[in-house]
């Protein structure tokens, strides 16, 4: 692999309204460990879904009369996801930088493989597991593209590896990395291994040759998130390993926004997703180009509305 692209990361957003009051279900930090400690970390993660959902974040609706979008809206919102990324690489090092890039996406067929830590308890599993397999069916519907989940004690093909890992798997997960990601560069697997504690997952992608046709992905999620901020990073490094690398603040409703409003794919999210695999586009292609092509796709899409 000549190119691996970190394409998102979903990362932790402070309220910016004033902090609830107290609930009193929150969990209470019981232990006093280092702060890279499983048993801390399901505390602290914990408490930030609580904290959420008091701030009515992580939305499961898939929006509403609340969140209209117009088709307008809907191409402006692709070209920022789809024509941009979120980090730029300087030397050895990714940093946090938009800048525009060309259009990417799968066109092998996409195999998704979901692979647990030892550590990872089995009934977080099969919950995990119950999530998986029907959003991937759901992916390969909206986007019309041959996506599958690999099953059984040894998968096949598998070319989109999803990790959930506690802090320790993660922190020795490079042999695994490599397997699944050839040529995985270190300051990649550095990047992976030493994740800021508000960043709960991450994707990368590479495409060989630099050709924008992706060939290899991996996804790592903290094993330690409670349920519902498992569910939504599934969500997101999956739609965004397919070829959505960037966020928009004006993207709503939307899980491409670092708002965290919504956890779960949404209706416009769904339409990013048809108009990214629509056959009209293709892989290389600049905003430039593309922008006559998908304001059309978005106009289709919506009936026309203005």
């Amino acid at each position: 692999m000549t190119a691996l692209t970190a394409m998102a990361g979903c990362t932790l957003q402070t309220p910016a309204s004033a902090p609830p009051q107290p609930v009193e279900t929150l969990p209470h930090l019981t232990i006093n460990p280092a702060k890279d400690n499983s048993a801390y970390l399901r505390n602290y993660y914990a408490k930030i879904q609580a904290s959420r959902l008091v701030h009515d974040q992580l939305r499961r609706d898939g929006g509403g009369p609340d969140t209209p979008f117009t088709d307008a809206m809907l191409a402006r919102n692709f070209e920022r996801i789809a024509f941009n990324s979120e980090y730029t690489r300087v030397g050895n090092r990714r940093i946090t930088q938009e800048h525009a890039v060309k259009l990417t996406r799968w066109t092998r067929p996409v195999r998704f493989g979901l692979n647990f830590g030892d550590a990872v308890p089995e009934e977080q599993r099969e919950v995990d597991r119950q999530v998986f397999a029907p959003y991937v069916a759901r992916l390969a519907r909206l986007t019309g593209h041959q996506i599958s989940a690999a099953s059984g004690a040894v998968p096949i093909g598998v070319n989109f590896t999803v990790f959930i890992l506690t802090e320790s798997e993660r922190r020795a997960s490079a042999t695994a990395l490599r397997r699944a990601v050839p040529g995985i560069s270190d300051a990649d697997l550095y990047q992976i291994a030493n994740l800021n504690r508000d960043t709960q997952c991450v994707v990368f992608a590479g495409d060989r040759d630099d050709d924008n046709r992706i060939e290899r992905a991996v996804a790592v999620i903290r094993a330690e998130l409670p349920d519902l901020m498992r569910t939504a990073c599934i969500h997101e490094e999956l739609a965004q390993g397919l070829g959505l690398p960037n966020d928009s603040p004006l993207a709503r409703p939307s899980i491409f926004n670092d708002s965290d409003e919504f956890g779960l794919l949404t209706s416009h999210d769904e339409l990013l997703l048809q108009m990214l695999y629509d056959k009209r586009l293709q892989p290389g292609m600049t905003a430039d180009e593309a922008r006559p092509i998908f304001t059309k796709i978005a106009a289709e899409l919506m009936g026309g509305s203005a």
